[in-house]
């Protein structure tokens, strides 16, 4: 039984405002622990404890929002991390699970028990020694300038298998195969697919995506510039500065939950991205 709750949600949307201080008020009435995050306070009119995310150890986290709201609050939420029930508010919305007009319900299944759990591989991530935040979707690797070329030298599992010249990397979750690795001409790894994929960004070699097992560590060294820099989920940045700069990226040991009705992968690929239009 869900006892308490946490909502995030886009505040530049004044529909995502309205329908988080209306489940608010609703979960507050069926005697849930309702927890806002902070950065709504003002705009959302509500009795309940206003909290940053990394702060919200709850049952469960209700998100308002699209993509960009979800792997944001994966990266900053509790680990180990809260299920996301997610409802869209954004332009595609493909990792959300319901629209607006049918919150409430979806409120009233998870509290019901009426859900199942979908549990998502996230990747571990280091720069150097320095361990940085896991990835949901994906970490793309880049020398920090447009148009500037990175040579890197690419491992696995500490061995040397090729050498890449391309405006950057990115290194996908099955998730994060839908995102920017779909765009830059990567794979959709089925859900089944316990694996991850290496894309190039506009590579000046004759390479295309990889997929490794989930299980294989992958290791990036900068040839040239000496710099490299890393972006998590699109969301937190760090530029990796060293004599020889290397990021190495692995399974890691949390995953992200998201609570789901209907358990299509394939439904949201036809309806969200891929085959929109096409019956």
């Amino acid at each position: 039984m869900f006892k308490s709750v946490g909502i995030v949600a886009r505040y530049d949307k004044k529909q995502a405002l309205k329908l988080a201080q209306e489940l608010t008020e609703h979960l507050t009435k069926k005697g849930l622990e309702v927890h806002i995050e902070d950065s709504l306070a003002g705009k959302v009119r509500a009795k309940a404890n206003m909290v940053p995310l990394k702060n919200m150890k709850t049952d469960f986290i209700i998100t308002i929002g699209g993509d960009g709201t979800i792997l944001r609050t994966s990266i900053t939420a509790p680990k180990p991390e809260p299920p996301i029930l997610a409802i869209n508010m954004g332009v595609r919305g493909f990792l959300t699970e319901v629209e607006p007009k049918d919150a409430h319900q979806a409120v009233e299944k998870c509290l019901n028990g009426e859900y199942k759990i979908e549990k998502c591989t996230k990747l571990a991530v280091s720069a150097g020694e320095e361990a940085i935040p896991d990835a949901l979707n994906d970490v793309v690797i880049s020398a920090g300038e447009p148009a500037k070329i990175l040579y890197t030298q690419i491992c696995k599992n500490e061995k040397p298998i090729l050498k890449c010249q391309a405006d950057g990397l990115i290194v996908s979750t099955q998730t994060g195969s839908t995102g920017y690795s779909l765009s830059a001409g990567g794979p959709v790894l089925d859900k089944e697919v316990d694996a991850f994929v290496l894309t190039p960004i506009c590579s000046l070699t004759v390479f295309r995506s990889l997929v490794f097992s989930a299980n294989s560590k992958l290791t990036v060294k900068a040839i040239r510039p000496k710099r490299m820099l890393v972006l998590i989920d699109g969301n937190y940045r760090q530029l990796v500065t060293a004599r020889d700069p290397t990021v190495t990226v692995t399974r890691s040991k949390n995953e992200t939950a998201f609570i789901r009705f209907e358990d299509d992968f394939y439904n949201r690929l036809r309806c969200r991205l891929l085959f929109k239009g096409m019956g």
